[in-house]
Protein backbone atom coordinates (compact mmCIF):
# COMPACT_ATOMS: atom_id res chain seq x y z
CA UNK A 1 0.00 0.00 0.00
CA UNK A 2 1.19 3.51 -0.81
CA UNK A 3 -0.11 6.46 1.22
CA UNK A 4 0.56 10.03 0.12
CA UNK A 5 -1.69 13.08 0.01
CA UNK A 6 -0.24 14.14 -3.35
CA UNK A 7 -1.98 12.29 -6.24
CA UNK A 8 0.99 12.89 -8.57
CA UNK A 9 3.37 11.12 -6.18
CA UNK A 10 0.88 8.24 -5.86
CA UNK A 11 0.72 7.83 -9.66
CA UNK A 12 4.51 7.91 -9.92
CA UNK A 13 5.04 5.34 -7.16
CA UNK A 14 2.20 3.12 -8.43
CA UNK A 15 3.81 3.05 -11.88
CA UNK A 16 7.21 2.12 -10.42
CA UNK A 17 5.74 -0.67 -8.32
CA UNK A 18 3.41 -1.96 -11.06
CA UNK A 19 6.41 -2.26 -13.39
CA UNK A 20 8.33 -4.09 -10.65
CA UNK A 21 5.52 -6.65 -10.39
CA UNK A 22 3.88 -5.54 -7.14
CA UNK A 23 0.12 -5.40 -6.57
CA UNK A 24 -0.49 -1.86 -5.37
CA UNK A 25 -3.21 -0.22 -3.30
CA UNK A 26 -3.05 3.58 -3.04
CA UNK A 27 -4.79 6.18 -0.94
CA UNK A 28 -4.39 9.88 -0.24
CA UNK A 29 -5.94 9.50 3.22
CA UNK A 30 -4.20 8.41 6.41
CA UNK A 31 -7.54 7.37 7.90
CA UNK A 32 -8.40 5.27 4.85
CA UNK A 33 -4.97 3.63 4.97
CA UNK A 34 -5.72 2.40 8.48
CA UNK A 35 -9.08 1.02 7.38
CA UNK A 36 -7.48 -0.74 4.42
CA UNK A 37 -4.71 -2.20 6.58
CA UNK A 38 -7.36 -3.69 8.87
CA UNK A 39 -9.62 -5.01 6.12
CA UNK A 40 -7.18 -6.62 3.69
CA UNK A 41 -3.77 -8.26 3.78
CA UNK A 42 -0.94 -5.81 3.12
CA UNK A 43 2.70 -6.89 2.85
CA UNK A 44 4.25 -3.44 3.22
CA UNK A 45 3.19 0.19 3.51
CA UNK A 46 4.98 3.11 1.87
CA UNK A 47 3.92 6.11 3.94
CA UNK A 48 4.36 9.85 3.48
CA UNK A 49 4.87 11.64 6.78
CA UNK A 50 3.74 15.19 6.02
CA UNK A 51 0.02 14.72 5.34
CA UNK A 52 -3.13 16.39 6.60
CA UNK A 53 -5.30 15.98 8.57
CA UNK A 54 -3.79 12.71 9.81
CA UNK A 55 0.01 12.79 9.58
CA UNK A 56 2.18 9.80 8.79
CA UNK A 57 3.27 9.82 12.45
CA UNK A 58 -0.40 9.52 13.47
CA UNK A 59 -0.95 6.68 10.99
CA UNK A 60 2.16 4.86 12.21
CA UNK A 61 1.15 5.19 15.86
CA UNK A 62 -2.39 3.87 15.22
CA UNK A 63 -1.17 1.16 12.86
CA UNK A 64 1.22 -0.22 15.47
CA UNK A 65 -1.72 -0.84 17.84
CA UNK A 66 -2.97 -3.63 15.57
CA UNK A 67 -0.28 -4.53 13.02
CA UNK A 68 3.42 -5.19 12.60
CA UNK A 69 3.29 -4.74 8.81
CA UNK A 70 6.57 -3.21 7.63
CA UNK A 71 6.41 0.52 6.97
CA UNK A 72 8.79 2.54 4.83
CA UNK A 73 8.34 6.27 5.23
CA UNK A 74 9.25 8.75 2.59
CA UNK A 75 9.89 12.41 3.12
CA UNK A 76 12.18 15.16 1.91
CA UNK A 77 13.48 15.74 5.44
CA UNK A 78 15.95 13.24 6.89
CA UNK A 79 15.28 14.36 10.49
CA UNK A 80 11.61 13.49 10.08
CA UNK A 81 12.47 10.09 8.62
CA UNK A 82 14.82 9.34 11.49
CA UNK A 83 12.11 10.32 13.99
CA UNK A 84 9.71 7.94 12.20
CA UNK A 85 12.22 5.10 12.64
CA UNK A 86 12.16 5.75 16.38
CA UNK A 87 8.35 5.60 16.26
CA UNK A 88 8.28 2.15 14.65
CA UNK A 89 8.95 2.59 10.93
CA UNK A 90 11.08 -0.13 9.35
CA UNK A 91 12.92 2.04 6.87
CA UNK A 92 12.86 5.30 4.98
CA UNK A 93 13.64 6.77 1.63
CA UNK A 94 14.32 10.42 0.99
CA UNK A 95 12.40 12.37 -1.65
CA UNK A 96 13.30 12.81 -4.40
CA UNK A 97 14.28 9.24 -5.16
CA UNK A 98 15.01 7.12 -8.20
CA UNK A 99 12.71 4.18 -8.98
CA UNK A 100 15.43 1.61 -8.31
CA UNK A 101 16.08 3.12 -4.87
CA UNK A 102 12.46 2.55 -3.91
CA UNK A 103 12.26 -1.02 -5.19
CA UNK A 104 15.60 -1.87 -3.55
CA UNK A 105 14.43 -0.45 -0.20
CA UNK A 106 11.17 -2.40 -0.39
CA UNK A 107 13.02 -5.64 -1.14
CA UNK A 108 15.53 -4.99 1.66
CA UNK A 109 12.77 -4.45 4.23
CA UNK A 110 10.80 -7.50 3.04
CA UNK A 111 13.96 -9.64 3.09
CA UNK A 112 14.76 -8.49 6.62
CA UNK A 113 11.20 -9.30 7.72
CA UNK A 114 11.42 -12.77 6.17
CA UNK A 115 14.79 -13.42 7.84
CA UNK A 116 13.51 -12.45 11.29
CA UNK A 117 10.18 -14.19 10.85
CA UNK A 118 8.12 -11.18 11.94
CA UNK A 119 4.77 -10.33 10.41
Amino acid sequence: MVVDDEPGILRFVRTILDLAGYDVITTTSGEESLQLAQSQPVDIIILDILMQPLSGFDVLEKLRTFSKVPVIVFTAQREIAEAALKEGADGYIEKPFRPEQLTRKIQDVLDKQAATGTT
